[in-house]
């Protein structure tokens, strides 16, 4: 599968340059990023899964200047005892592709909620 975005699409979206290795690892993402993606919603238009790919990229292989992890929803450091903690986003970890709830938006899924009864059929 052909991923939707591009090793300069994700460089773009950063603020440091990456190196071979990472490039060699956003480019295998990339291409994973499209297969998540896909079965999330294929029908999402080309812009927004440019943009989601590189989103996912970008958290899988962290932005390098800051000690906070990407995709954390909380956090906290120690200085001499030594003590960082950090609490992911749902379904985060780092070094993971994976879709946050922005993403799903983006792809035209979002939080929906919705029931059916199947009593409701019968009259």
């Amino acid at each position: 599968m052909a991923a939707y975005a591009t090793i300069e699409d994700v460089q773009g979206r950063m603020t440091r340059t990456l190196s071979e290795s990472e490039i060699t690892v956003a480019t295998n993402f990339l291409e994973d990023a499209a297969v998540l993606i896909d079965v999330f919603n294929e029908t999402a238009t080309a812009d927004a899964k440019k943009l989601v790919s590189c989103r996912m990229v970008i958290r899988a292989i962290g932005d390098g200047e800051s000690s906070i992890p990407v995709g954390a929803s909380q956090g906290s450091m120690a200085a001499l005892g030594y003590s960082q903690s950090w609490t992911m986003g749902s379904n985060a970890s780092v070094g993971q592709l994976y879709l946050d709830r922005t993403d799903k938006s983006i792809l035209g899924g979002g939080s929906k909620i919705g029931t059916h009864s199947p009593l409701e059929d019968m009259v």
